[in-house]
């Protein structure tokens, strides 16, 4: 592979962000037709909506051992074939393969996941690693906007399901001809695994130069699983910084952010559908535009520094948004929502984002009503509604443009740069697999939690796990900037847990014991 590499590991990764995001946008809209026409209950919505994550799930124990045996480009083609293997399948009209079907789409869309951002990582030089692998990011933000596009405008056709999930197979099959041109290089090949379609080829067609000492027999000694929590090469600390990344990601509350943005819009004076609808909108708008400013200041302003900051401004907009809302409970039940609906709702009078709804309850006692309520914050002494809603609103692009540049595009960029090539396909479906869990996690006790404690003290719990987050991270993440895969290796490989000599640009702090040595990207000895 020479120089036309690049375009096509752009077009790889794009398409593999954008299918991610489709299928994760399009299930809100689907949902609506579907509940109606095979008259779901709770639990069965419930049961279709998780099992794309638990196929996802599946998928990350199983997926590092494919990705490391039988290579990344394999493991994008095989992810492409079940895609379009399980859309098919959601083609049948029946509740059983609905579940089937989305199982297959989530196991696919979870080594697709894995594999593109590996395998971009390591056919792209190092300046330019850091926008390529972020525009997998972008690709995931546009494939949410555009599903939510579907939706609204097959809402009111019948069947319209069908051709919401169908229309995922278009990216799939231009990814899959993009990867079929993607020929196996021979520039420095790995055979750890007796694998000889991988290579590490810079954009320019230069070789990077090998690691001393790192050859293909250490390699294959350095192959097992367990090697991930041996204190040997710093593995230990190197996964629990993994994980960091992950779960802090998870745990700020983002998913739920996103996925009750309307729900909040409504409580917050936007009592017309449309208009809550065009609020969400307005935060996946910001989150196209947030994303793409990661991927051009990624490789100038550096990893560290953007997750860092993004933390911190995560932190104070959650706080506002915690400190000014008003306590809000979770509804009892669902089963309301699915007896009031009826089809024509599907069209007009309920949001494609709609979820089982939020509650005022100022005396902080459970809900009576079954029926869906409004919502109406408490009011804050000195401001007028209006000034406190727009003063959320404002908070909440914030929180989604912070994560957007920070959390969002670096977590999956670092979860490639820092683990070794032997293991690299196992460490991030390990790691990968926390943070699915963490994600069932996070976004299925969100109701109950909410109904315990006030929205407001949710996003209050969230503003403080993102402090403790950028506490984290000044301590134990080294900046990766402008370093090749082996620099970094090298450089991590050093036992220590504390790395930095700038902190978010103006902060300067090392420390004096030669195990935190600065080791940059020039050749160093051991």
């Amino acid at each position: 592979m020479g120089s036309s590499v690049l375009p096509l590991a752009c077009v790889v990764s794009a398409l593999g962000g954008l299918v991610f995001g489709y299928e994760l946008g399009i299930i809100s809209g689907a949902l609506l037709q579907l509940k109606v026409e095979f008259s779901l209950s709770c639990v069965q919505q419930e049961a279709l909506v998780s099992s794309l994550l638990l196929g996802a799930l599946l998928a990350s124990t199983l997926g590092g051992w494919l990705i490391d045996r039988h290579g990344r480009r394999n493991a994008i083609l095989l992810s492409n074939v079940l895609i379009l293997a399980g859309s098919l399948v959601l083609l049948i009209s029946c509740y059983p393969a609905l579940v089937v079907g989305r199982a297959t789409v989530g196991f696919a869309m979870s080594i697709s996941s894995m594999s593109c951002c590996i395998f971009v990582s390591e056919v792209v030089s190092a300046d330019r690693r850091g926008c390529m692998v972020t525009l997998y990011e972008a690709g995931i933000t546009v494939g949410i906007l555009l599903a939510y596009a579907v939706n609204y405008v097959l809402s009111g056709c019948s069947g319209g399901w069908k051709w919401m999930f169908g229309f995922a197979v278009v990216p799939t099959v231009l990814q899959l001809v993009s990867v079929g041109f993607l020929t196996p290089g021979t520039k420095r090949t790995v055979s750890y695994c007796g694998q000889t379609d991988r290579a590490l080829v810079s954009s320019d067609g230069a070789q990077e130069p090998e690691e001393p000492g790192h050859s293909a027999s250490k390699d294959r000694k350095t192959v097992g699983s367990w090697y991930l929590f041996q204190s040997q090469d710093n593995m230990r600390t190197r996964t629990l910084l993994g994980l960091g990344l992950v779960l802090f990601q998870q745990f700020t509350g983002q998913p739920n952010i996103l996925f009750y943005a309307s729900t909040i819009f409504s409580s917050l004076g936007s009592h017309s559908t449309h208009a809550a609808l065009l609020a969400s909108t307005g935060l996946g708008l910001v989150k196209v535009v947030s994303t793409l400013t990661a991927m051009v200041l990624s490789d100038r302003v550096g990893r560290r520094t953007m997750l860092i900051s993004g933390c911190c401004v995560m932190a104070l907009s959650l706080m506002v948004i915690g400190l000014f809302s008003g306590p809000m409970r979770a509804q009892d039940s669902c089963r309301s929502v699915n007896a009031t609906l009826r089809p024509q709702d599907a069209v007009g009078n309920r949001s494609v984002f709609d979820v089982p709804a939020l509650s005022v309850n100022n005396n902080n006692s459970r809900a009576s009503q079954t029926g869906p309520q409004s919502l109406t914050p408490a009011q804050v002494p000195g401001l007028s509604d209006a000034a406190e809603n727009w003063l959320i609103l404002v908070c909440m692009m914030a929180v989604v443009a912070a994560y957007s540049t920070g959390f969002g595009p670096m977590t999956w960029l670092l979860l490639t740069e820092i683990f070794p090539a032997a293991v690299r396909g196992r460490a991030f479906a390990f790691i990968s697999s926390f943070n699915w869990a963490a994600n069932l996690l996070v976004t299925g006790t969100f109701l109950n939690a909410v109904d315990v404690l006030g929205l407001s003290g949710m996003f209050c719990l969230y503003g403080t796990t993102a402090v403790l987050a950028a506490v984290f991270f000044y301590f134990m993440l080294p900046e990766t900037k402008g370093k090749t895969l082996e620099d970094i290796d090298r450089e991590l490989r050093l036992n220590r847990s504390y790395h930095s000599d700038r902190c978010c640009g103006c902060v300067t702090l090392r420390n004096s014991t030669s195990q935190y040595q600065r080791v940059g990207c020039h050749s160093v000895s051991e």
